[in-house]
């Protein structure tokens, strides 16, 4: 039989049986277990807390979050920058925002940014490189170029043996040379192979 609307006398009958009685004793449960919940949510949130406040001309480095598969500053997932910058401040953007001066490289990123965003940056002499100028792409990539061989080996596998030149690439120093195949590097700078 079919109520006036439209439904079974049977379903509005299961529900009435096998609904528990709300009763003030439940409530209580019910309204301690919220209290609870909302007080570890916001004591969380009060420990991770940090009042931040910046001046105009403060730099600071700005949060990125990296993306699975997505290569982001020319590097990907765990090698991927947490931060960038540091980029400096250029006037504050209500109570908890901050516009902040971006390079051209980034001219497609809004560059208001909230205060969680952000991340005070502190200057130290030791920050300071010195770079050899840059021959850049519109692309903004620049053609490394292997300019000496610092050592030789031979990589032995189970059957054969590939000799390996030790190569510095213009723009790095000694330290961050790598080794590669001398085939490969004997293809591209055979005019190397005279000098070492």
């Amino acid at each position: 039989m079919v109520g006036s609307r439209g439904y079974h006398w049977w379903n509005l009958h299961i529900t009435t049986v096998f609904r528990p009685p709300l009763t003030a004793k439940v409530l209580a449960k019910i309204r301690d277990r919220t209290r609870t919940a909302q007080s570890r949510k916001k004591s969380y949130a009060n420990h991770r807390r940090r009042d931040l406040e910046f001046s105009v001309r403060d730099h600071v480095f700005i949060r990125v979050a990296p993306m699975k598969g997505v290569m982001r500053f020319g590097k990907k997932r765990k090698l991927a920058p947490r931060f960038i910058g540091p980029f400096e401040i250029v006037d504050r953007v209500g109570a908890l925002a901050y516009r902040v001066a971006l390079t051209p490289n980034l001219d497609g990123v809004h560059n208001v940014f909230h205060v969680s965003m952000l991340r005070k940056y502190i200057s130290n002499q030791s920050h300071v490189l010195s770079l050899e100028p840059l021959q850049l792409s519109p692309h903004l990539t620049y053609e490394e170029r292997t300019i000496r061989i610092l050592d030789r080996q031979e990589r032995r596998l189970r059957n054969k043996s590939i000799p390996m030149v030790k190569v510095r690439r213009q723009n790095h120093s000694d330290e961050e040379a790598t080794w590669e195949a001398e085939a490969d590097i004997r293809t591209r700078y055979s005019e190397l192979f005279g000098k070492s």
